[in-house]
């Protein structure tokens, strides 16, 4: 199996995280970015919620600190569009990526999946490949009830420590959504194991993504 690595020599990498709620990053690509952190690499990150309301705007800063504590740079910004609206919102928000985030120009961007079955996340997924046209996008995965899982084809293998931190961070940040059957650690762990599994990690963790076009 071909390795592909994120290094980007002579300027840091700039990822774009994009969250339609104040977890979605941290569930879908939480590891991998504690992993990119950890390299050694300039990492210039910007992370995007793009729901919030008071209590979870504090949730989603409060996370992103923990999960961004090693970034050379970072602008977390959190947004207040309807948390459930998004497709009738659609036109504000996608003036919002076309105005506000096209001129970030990305090296890599994490998102939702186009499959996925919340309408929030389809939306957002459709606006960053309508306004991200030439750069590399990964879709990550969110468990929930709707069942909505699938086969991702890109993985991130994650020793233990990381996928602790991941999951710890989630648990501390989160107390508006601990009440949630879904929200436990045991999900969280359950699906990196699995995924790890699928891509043979040396630790048996890892994360995984839809990749939709690559260059090399």
């Amino acid at each position: 199996m071909l390795s592909l690595n994120f290094a980007h020599a002579g300027t840091a990498l700039k990822i774009l995280c994009l969250g339609s709620h104040s977890d979605d990053i941290e569930i879908g690509c939480g590891g991998t970015i504690l992993r990119l952190l950890a390299e050694g690499q300039e990492v210039d990150v910007t992370w995007i919620v793009l729901a919030s309301n008071a209590d979870r705007e504090r949730e989603a800063r409060n996370s992103a600190s923990k999960f961004l504590d090693r970034a050379d740079k970072k602008n977390v910004v959190v947004k207040t569009f309807r948390d459930g609206f998004f497709p009738f919102e659609g036109a504000q928000i996608k003036n919002y990526f076309e105005q506000d985030l096209k001129p970030i120009s990305p090296h890599l961007i994490f998102t939702h999946s186009r499959k996925d079955a919340h309408q929030d996340h389809r939306l957002v997924a459709e606006l960053t490949w309508n306004t991200f046209r030439n750069h590399l996008i990964l879709e990550y995965e969110i468990p929930k009830y709707d069942g909505d899982m699938g086969q991702p084809n890109f993985f991130v293998p994650l020793d233990r420590e990381m996928c602790e931190n991941k999951v710890d961070y989630l648990m501390e940040a989160f107390g508006t959504q601990r009440p949630k059957a879904w929200f436990a650690k045991e999900t969280f762990f359950g699906l990196m194991r699995l995924r790890g599994m699928e891509c043979v990690a040396p630790s048996g963790y890892a994360e995984a993504f839809y990749c939709r076009k690559v260059v090399i």
